[in-house]
């Protein structure tokens, strides 16, 4: 697909979204999904410049094993502010379970040049809990990726996605849930000594390299979603509303609209909550009014109770320790009945 197509379509699917979002201005971008570093440092800045106000954060995912040695300072210099890289592991063998194309080389090669660049900050995401692995593993995965010295790093479990080659075939050798337990208490451990702030379920960060696009979806904000198979959350008349866009790049540049439709009441609060209570500190009590257009009344109810069982805190909508532990059972309370 050539890229000035596809640019094309980005530049009026941006376009639209924009006339949704009204006057109000683009804190952050993220060009994520796919390979997003194959596109041009060019292509990227005439996206950027079409983004009212002044982003103080823009991200780029990139596949170590699709990157040209250099090419960061180049995208620093088309306005790149940060950079996720996508390495999963540095164990070679586990790299091609997961059917990456990179090697460990590769990420380091790909973790010096990003230092190298002047970027703001960058990222390196990891993956435990992978077939076969063993806590030693896992930790010589983290450990691996400290000798990079990034300021942020996501470590998260693998899940088994619905329709993915992992659902259909699961692979064999997955650690117990207790092992899986042991892993992260041990990955816990070492990335706090290694000087890691956790501030979400799988986010860690140095002191000023919390990831700013991220904060907002946690924090239920509105983002647009622009590109194939992008997804996008935008408030409009006092109505919370999502859109998609067709996946396959062949409808999305023949201009096939993309779909959109608004959150029913009841689900708001779980919606809400799912990914406030993901971060560590919570959210304040007021955000839930601002972002759903509910009264707090909506889940004050629920709220007592789990502060009364010790998984709430009283101060703000935020877990305790215990709560952290068992988040997906607490979110389920604000499910819908």
């Amino acid at each position: 697909m050539p890229e000035r197509d596809y640019l094309g379509a980005l530049l009026a699917d941006l376009a639209g979204e924009l006339a949704l979002a009204g006057d109000r201005e683009i804190d952050t971008v993220f060009f994520g999904g796919g390979t997003p570093s194959l596109f041009s440092p060019g292509s990227l800045r005439a996206i950027v410049e079409r983004a009212p106000g002044q982003p103080k954060e823009i991200t780029l995912e990139a596949n170590p094993g699709a990157v040209e040695r250099g090419s960061f300072a180049a995208y620093r210099r088309a306005g790149v502010t940060r950079v996720s890289l996508g390495a999963q592991s540095f164990d070679p063998a586990q790299l091609a379970r997961l059917g990456r194309i990179h090697g460990p080389e590769e990420v380091r090669a790909a973790a010096s040049e990003a230092a190298a660049a002047g970027l703001a900050s960058f990222n390196i995401d990891l993956m435990y809990g992978l077939p076969e692995q063993t806590t030693t593993d896992a930790l010589a995965d983290l450990e691996e990726a400290m000798r990079l010295a990034p300021p942020h790093v996501s470590w998260y479990q693998l899940t088994i996605e619905p329709k993915t080659e992992f659902h259909q075939r699961p692979p064999a050798g997955l650690p117990s849930p207790d092992e899986a337990a042991a892993m992260e208490r041990a990955g816990l451990d070492l990335l706090a000594r290694h000087g890691y702030e956790r501030y979400e379920v799988s986010a860690f960060a140095r002191p000023g390299h919390r990831c700013a696009h991220n904060l907002n979806y946690w924090r239920f904000g509105d983002y647009l979603g622009v590109g194939a198979g992008a997804h996008g959350k935008i408030t409009v008349g006092g109505a919370v509303r999502r859109t998609t866009k067709p996946p396959q790049p062949r409808r999305y540049l023949a201009g096939v609209a993309g779909a959109g439709s608004a959150v029913a009441a009841a689900q708001l609060p779980s919606e809400f909550m799912m990914n406030a209570l993901r971060l560590v500190d919570g959210v304040p009590r007021a955000l839930f009014a601002e972002r759903t257009g509910l009264p707090f009344k909506a889940v004050a109810r629920t709220v007592n109770e789990l502060v009364d069982w010790g998984l709430m805190r009283r101060d703000r909508l935020a877990l305790t320790e215990r709560g952290f532990r068992q988040l997906d059972g607490v979110v389920a309370r604000f499910l819908p009945p």
